[in-house]
């Protein structure tokens, strides 16, 4: 059985492609189109599956979007809790200009959940919590959820007997570095999010250490991790303090690369390995990542490659 729960409750039918030149007015003959099944934690449990792992992903879907999301996973061969959520499951957009390789990014909205439907989501990711070792929150959440979701699904996962691993935005981010009620276990954040919730410019790796450190001393989760592109990633808990450079690579597409971070670190934490270690396997899977096109994730033999130039240090 699989120990990690992923739980993707905004999914999106990601579109990608690319054109000649983006330019306004005229129509753009695009390239053939790549669908993928789109949203953090499914990103998550793709990646994971990748790198030789399993999990099972919660998602919630809704419509004939949401009917083409489920045929996608089940065509990756990707283990599904599917959740009947509301309205239609949204779709995202990704157009490569290959004068410039500019990559647009267009998101349209997710439906709005009612309090019911948040309540009866909960409710069924309570009743599957306890056979997962580790559960994971990517991506945004819906319109309509409450800001403290976080801490809910904390609560269930300690509850359980499980670690909340939780790598999200917007207001539930905001209410999560706060001072949640419920601690996950671990909370990763990139730059822009950092200095959002810090309100400063976060200028070198000491103030991301600092930040860092501050909200785990607040009690805000057990690990808090920052991601700072080209300049690798750093790790605070209680009890230490990592850096971990990231590879040289030629960079593709920057799109699901923290996905693939959290999904190797993750994996790794699974199988018994040290923070060192799997924070060491997540900055190679976002490494990795970068060298990939479009939507695409990691590579299991990249992703193995590249973690030897990851170097970790100990602050």
């Amino acid at each position: 059985m699989s120990k990690i729960l992923t739980i993707t409750l905004n999914p999106a039918v990601d579109i990608s492609t690319s054109v000649e030149r983006v330019v306004a007015g005229p129509k753009l003959r695009c390239a053939t189109p790549r669908v993928d099944a789109g949203g953090g934690g499914i990103n998550i449990s793709r990646a994971t599956q990748i790198l030789g792992g399993s999990s099972t992903a919660f998602v919630a879907t809704a419509g004939r979007t949401g009917a083409t999301l489920l045929c996608l996973l089940e065509e990756l061969g990707v283990t599904v809790l599917p959740f009947d959520g509301p309205g239609e499951t949204r779709q995202s957009i990704m157009i490569t200009d290959d004068s410039t390789e500019a990559q647009y990014r267009f998101v349209l909205p997710g439906p709005v959940w009612a309090k019911e439907e948040t309540a009866r989501a909960l409710s069924e990711i309570k009743e599957a919590a306890p056979k997962y070792r580790y559960i994971v929150l990517s991506g945004s959440m819906p319109p309509g959820t409450p800001d403290d979701i976080v801490s809910t699904l904390a609560d269930i996962a300690n509850n359980a007997g499980a670690k909340l691993l939780v790598d999200t935005s917007g207001a539930a981010l905001k209410q999560t570095v706060s001072a949640p009620k419920h601690k996950p276990y671990l909370v990763r954040l990139n730059q822009r999010e950092a200095e959002n919730v810090s309100g400063r410019s976060l200028v070198n790796e000491r103030d991301y250490i600092a930040f860092a450190a501050d909200r785990v001393a607040a009690g805000v989760a057990n690990v808090i991790i920052v991601g700072r592109g080209r300049d690798g990633s750093v790790l605070v808990s209680k009890d230490e303090c990592l850096t971990c450079t990231a590879a040289e690579v030629a960079i593709k597409s920057r799109t699901g690369a923290g996905d693939s971070f959290l999904a190797a670190l993750t994996l790794s934490l699974s199988r018994g390995e040290p923070h060192a270690i799997a924070f060491q396997w997540g900055v190679a899977a976002a490494s990795s990542a970068l060298t990939t096109d479009a939507t695409a994730l990691c590579t299991k033999a990249s992703t193995e490659r590249l973690r030897a130039e990851c170097d970790i240090a100990r602050i």
